[in-house]
């Protein structure tokens, strides 16, 4: 079992270092979406500086990643008994992958869209939840922003309320929860300061 959760952390980790909003910058503008706005490496950044266009396929990479993790982990776990637990194991790692890639000088995203996707993976009622929560936070206020802090940051809880007794998955969602609402931390002291930026999602962007 313990080559399956190597395996499987290792996999996940790596898929996590595929970046969608780097990839498609490259391909699109043959330049890196790090290089304007924010400088980070995120659907956000993607769409303020290149538009919505081709942002579809930023998010075909970073949800597909986070499928085939989360995959990987719990097919290689389900001849053990825990299907759900390496699930929720690829989960992770492909966010800290996503977040702190090796392969791209430890300078990637917020993990946002791949963490939405691991929450539809653990389980696809708590995930439809969770985006829920940004989808009304987003068109309420146009913060993206704190749509994905109020998102983030209840999945762990909202996990633990549905599977008392699955303790890993559990505590993989308290760390991913917390996790996504510390990179959000920039955004949270311009929240409180009023000098947020607002996003419009569909726009046709703008060069920064």
């Amino acid at each position: 079992m313990w080559l399956a959760i190597v395996i499987t952390a290792v996999a996940a980790y790596l898929l996590g270092n595929l970046n969608g909003a780097i990839v498609v910058s490259r391909l699109v503008a043959k330049e890196d979406v790090r290089t304007h706005g924010s400088g980070n490496a995120g659907l956000t950044n993607f769409v303020r500086s290149y538009g919505s266009a081709t942002s579809v396929f930023v998010i075909l990479i970073d949800m597909g990643k986070a499928v085939a993790a989360c995959l990987i982990g719990g097919l290689l776990l389900k001849r053990y008994g825990y299907y759900t637990e390496g699930v929720a194991l690829g989960g992770l790692f492909v966010i800290l992958g996503h977040d702190f890639p090796a392969l791209l000088n430890f300078k990637g995203g917020k993990g946002i869209l791949s963490g939405v996707t691991v929450a539809l993976m653990m389980d696809w009622r708590i995930g439809l939840f969770v985006f829920g929560i940004f989808l009304v936070a987003y068109l309420l206020t146009k913060y993206v922003s704190l749509g994905s802090i109020l998102s983030s940051g209840s999945f762990g809880f909202i996990y633990a309320w549905f599977h008392r007794d699955s303790l890993f998955p559990i505590l993989v969602g308290f760390f991913l929860s917390a996790l996504l609402v510390w990179m959000h931390r920039g955004n949270i002291v311009r929240l409180i300061k009023g000098e947020e930026r607002k996003t419009n999602l569909f726009s046709k962007g703008k060069k920064e």
